[in-house]
């Protein structure tokens, strides 16, 4: 059997280096593909692209997953900026809210990771806390802490037990989007998973499973994808 496309969203930076050249970049750290072929799934990756184009994009694929990386433009959720908040990635946040918007109309299915799950919930109507205080080690740090998965979710479907995943968070959800159910949540409360009950698979997780060694969330969205 053919293994799985998945199309994985990029960063897009003002300038890389390598070798003698700096240049604007659409990058994406290897942990994700990695993570998709460790799955048993071919990974591709999908730079920011006129949102007009993501349907077109989505239906080539067998599965799309919305990386983490810099803040949703708050005016996405109708919020005044907070100070702690980073600067807007424009070009990111129309192209791939319009990946998930494509996915969820296709069928496709639909991983959101980090800020992919923080999309999401905004695309679906939510809005976000946009500063957790706790919930990071240190700069640059990835920390670990538990995840409790909610019973009869598809989260608990593939991980049934309390585990230990790899988190740096800043931001999290707050109002759920519409028709959103939440599926794990850390000791304090806070929201770590989230599902899309009726849609063909549709699941987004807070933390950072490309940074960790269990492949089981990103192994259910390439079965769902076969």
């Amino acid at each position: 059997m053919a293994r799985p496309l998945i199309g994985v969203s990029t960063y897009l930076e003002s300038a890389a280096r390598w070798g003698v050249w700096e240049l604007e970049a659409a990058l994406l750290p290897a942990g994700y593909p990695r993570l998709v072929q460790r799955a048993g799934g071919l990974a591709v990756m999908l730079p920011p692209d006129d949102p007009s184009r993501a349907a077109a994009v989505v239906a080539r694929l067998d599965a799309v997953v919305v990386a983490g990386g810099p803040d949703v433009d708050p005016a996405r959720y109708g919020a005044e900026r907070s100070p702690r908040t980073g600067p807007p990635a424009h070009e990111r946040d129309a192209w791939e809210l319009a990946l998930i918007d494509a996915a969820l109309a296709s069928g496709t299915p639909l991983l959101g990771i980090c800020r992919g799950m923080q999309l999401l919930n905004v695309a679906l109507g939510g809005t976000l806390v946009q500063h957790l205080d706790g919930h990071v080690k240190d700069v640059g740090v990835v920390g670990h802490h538990d995840v409790i998965p909610v019973a009869g979710s598809l989260y608990a479907s593939l991980v049934p037990e309390v585990s230990a995943v790899p988190t740096y968070h800043h931001q999290a959800v707050d109002r759920l989007g519409e028709g959103l159910r939440v599926s794990a949540r850390a000791a304090d409360g806070t929201v770590e998973a989230v599902e899309l009950p009726g849609a063909a698979w549709a699941l987004a997780v807070q933390w950072h499973p490309e940074m960790g060694d269990d492949v089981r969330v990103m192994g259910g969205l390439v079965d769902a994808a076969s």
